[in-house]
């Protein structure tokens, strides 16, 4: 998407799948956490656990 990160397809879908009133802070805690791994891509995965981090 953008700040350096790759989203891959799969991480795309579900972050759309996020209900659109949280989608972008759900983005950032997804890029901080990335960020925090030292990882260059976003996965469905790293979605996936802050989702669940989250308790959505």
């Amino acid at each position: 998407m953008d700040n350096g990160l790759f989203w891959t397809a799969d991480a795309q879908a579900k972050l759309k799948n996020i209900p659109f009133f949280v989608r972008a802070q759900a983005r950032k805690h997804i890029e901080d956490a990335a960020r925090a791994l030292e990882a260059e891509e976003v996965s469905a995965d790293l979605v996936e656990q802050v989702r669940l981090e989250l308790g959505q």
